[in-house]
């Protein structure tokens, strides 16, 4: 199968909540409100079938920090599976942190194998539950913790979001 991996556009949005919608009624994605689509559309990359221009993936980068950032909503529709299509849009993704100068991406998911062929590595907490200080500063930490994002949040594994509601892992990937 074919596809052009490309940035996406507002007329993608429908195309990716096809895909989040068909993860997340298992839990494996969380939901996320349409207008979150488009107010984070500027992240996403889309694969769209050559053949008739369908999309059939999507990824987004969302810059955290300086040098961290967070590979969200990797999706590929579950007919397209095994066709290379998340690694070779996973692989424009890291590139697209490398260009912007991250050097370190993080995610939560739980296709573990998956992610640990391109180089992420599971992390854990460290035994007070908070996240472990090789992964982030302190004085980062205290800036995150300003966020008002669930996937920041998250990363940081905050007690409001704990248990891990859907309970996948935290890796993370040196660039």
């Amino acid at each position: 199968m074919e596809v052009t991996i490309r940035r996406a556009r507002t007329t993608d949005v429908r195309a990716v909540r096809r895909l989040i919608d068909s993860y997340s009624r298992d839990g494996i994605l969380l939901d996320k409100p349409t207008v979150a689509l488009f107010e984070s559309v500027q992240e996403f990359w889309v694969a769209e079938r050559d053949e008739d221009g369908t999309v059939v993936a999507c990824g987004a980068l969302h810059v955290m920090w300086e040098d961290l950032a967070e590979v969200r909503t990797l999706a590929v529709d579950p007919i397209c599976r095994g066709h290379g299509i998340g690694h070779i849009l996973l692989g424009r993704l890291l590139e697209t942190a490398r260009w912007l100068g991250v050097r370190r991406i993080f995610c939560l998911t739980f296709e573990v194998a998956f992610f640990a062929k391109h180089g992420f590595v599971e992390i854990g907490e460290t035994d007070d539950g908070t996240t472990d200080p090789a992964v982030i500063a302190t004085e980062v930490y205290e800036e995150l913790l300003r966020s008002y994002d669930e996937g920041v949040a998250e990363f940081l594994d905050l007690e409001r979001v704990k248990p891990n509601t859907l309970g996948n892992s935290r890796m993370l990937l040196h660039l």
